[in-house]
């Protein structure tokens, strides 16, 4: 035994018969293994964030997934969901207008969302009966505009401090606000075409006639002037911006809780879920939206000349219908005359029912396009880098 300093090391006797090569091979396997296991504790010291960056990509890494989209990804998946759900639920809305719009001096053709259904399907058929005015009611760049604006809005308002909440009650109403100068007159167009049905429709009678959009655009333009196509411009902002601010603020907040509530690996959430919270967003908004909506049609249908005896040839009716000279007015009005429910709140039904389905369906689509879209840049097969327009 030798001593050095501290530590003791047995003294080897060299001998003649005692291979020099085993000694070193048995030298060299403990080095190797010593560099094996300071290998292994540098790479398990090393964060968990740059382990899962070495490994091979299985899917979107969680992180990513929360980020911000690029707004190119926005603005497509944005034009893609508001019109595909606005083209599906296109016959609900037809016959939700048909409802409102039918003369109210006369006994009413349509008792219901139901039997107006049916009726329209069979006296009219689809293209020319339900699916009246489908055409000015794709415009692929309003919601393409009000899901962008909401989206820039969103994020500069979150970045600079703003509370979430109230980050997407102004993103929403000022996207709903920017687009609104490209859907109203669409909306007009889309209206007037809804209630007429076909040319020379025999079912029903709307005052209009018109051969096909761009026939109903000239004839507007001709005989009202530009300014018509922006007719109730201030009623549909009143219902619309509110709508659109609750929704998306609804939305955002479900979309956060169900992700916690779900706690997938790839931190999104499930089809089912997914459109629920699109469902129940859409339905909220639409059901304290009402009263807005409500007087968005009195004011929009009403006729300023005084109540008295309406000839409907078979009969005479005796009409008390109120001119409303504002919102405020009209709605302290059908307050105090008629209640909540059947004043403030009539055709909460068909509103409700639209709403949920049409908000159900723009927000899965935009959901599943985003996915597709960062999926497709994810293994190279996307056109737009992630850089286009920003993403943040």
């Amino acid at each position: 035994m030798t001593r050095d300093g501290n530590h003791t090391h047995p003294v080897v006797a060299s001998s003649s018969d005692t291979p020099l090569a085993s000694s070193s091979s048995s030298e060299d396997s403990n080095n190797h293994n010593n560099k094996n296991h300071k290998n292994l504790s540098i790479f398990s010291q090393l964060p968990s964030e740059t382990l899962q960056r070495s490994l091979p990509p299985t899917g979107l890494h969680e992180k990513d997934a929360e980020k911000d989209p690029p707004y190119i990804d926005v603005l497509i998946a944005g034009g893609m969901g508001g019109t595909i759900a606005d083209f599906l639920m296109h016959s609900v809305d037809t016959v939700k207008t048909r409802l409102q719009g039918q003369p109210s001096a006369t006994p009413p053709k349509y008792h219901n969302m139901f039997h107006a259904y049916g009726t329209i399907l069979r006296e009219e058929g689809v293209a020319r009966g339900l699916y009246s005015g489908v055409a000015p009611a794709m415009t692929v760049p309003g919601t393409t505009l009000y899901f962008g604006t909401y989206e820039y809005t969103k994020r500069t308002l979150t970045s600079a401090g703003v509370p979430d909440t109230l980050a997407h009650l102004a993103g929403g109403s000022l996207g709903d606000f920017v687009a609104s100068f490209i859907y109203v007159p669409s909306e007009v167009l889309k209206t007037r075409m809804q209630l007429q049905g076909r040319y020379n429709n025999p079912s029903f009678i709307s005052g209009y006639n018109y051969k096909n959009t761009w026939h109903a655009l000239q004839m507007i333009i001709k005989y009202d002037g530009v300014g018509a196509l922006y007719q109730g411009y201030r009623a549909t902002l009143l219902r619309d911006v509110p709508f659109s601010a609750l929704q998306f603020a609804f939305y955002e907040k479900f979309k956060v809780a169900a992700k916690k509530w779900e706690a997938r690996p790839d931190g999104q959430m499930s089809l089912p879920v997914e459109t629920a919270c699109g469902a129940v967003a859409g339905g909220l908004a639409g059901f304290l939206t009402t009263p807005l909506d409500v007087m968005k049609t009195l004011l929009q249908t009403q006729v300023k000349k005084p109540s008295g005896a309406i000839s409907t040839g078979a009969s005479t009716t005796t009409t008390t219908q109120k001119y409303y000279v504002g919102i405020w007015d009209g709605l302290k009005w059908n307050l105090k005359h008629h209640g909540v429910v059947s004043g403030l709140f009539r055709g909460v039904g068909p509103r409700v029912f639209w709403t949920s389905l049409q908000s159900a369906l723009m927000f899965v689509i935009y959901e599943q396009a985003l996915h597709l879209q960062e999926n497709m840049r994810h293994f190279g097969q996307w056109p737009y880098s992630s850089g286009s327009f920003g993403s943040s």
